[in-house]
């Protein structure tokens, strides 16, 4: 757990953040300012700051992510109308919390 990381307070279950999915991995919850009708956020129990900073052993852990990523659109109705997998990577590349995360963005009409 890294200080004053706001997904490792969640993940610890500081926030009261209701998680739509969890196993030993990484848990699921819904993005406090969605861009869609349905905007999820995958996130690894793991503190990883960001794709710049995986490494080997982290493979496991982004294929369950993408793997969750797939389900929970299934679950969340969006598979056939179509649904985005996302990582910002850096500040330059829109992410702004620096704990490796997977948005899931879908269910437009």
């Amino acid at each position: 757990m890294e200080k004053d990381c706001i997904f490792c307070d969640i993940i610890n279950g500081k926030m009261g953040t209701k998680f739509l999915y969890e196993n030993d991995t990484l848990v699921v919850f819904k993005d406090i300012n969605p861009v869609a009708p349905v905007h999820l956020l995958i996130v690894p129990r793991k503190h990883i700051r960001s794709i710049n900073d995986l490494e080997q052993e982290d493979k496991k852990i982004v294929s369950e992510m993408i793997m969750a990523g797939k389900d929970m659109a299934k679950k969340q109705g969006v598979t056939k109308s179509g649904y985005k997998l996302i990582f910002n990577v850096e500040k330059g590349g829109g992410q702004i919390i620096f704990h490796l995360h997977l948005h899931l963005i879908g269910g437009w009409r």
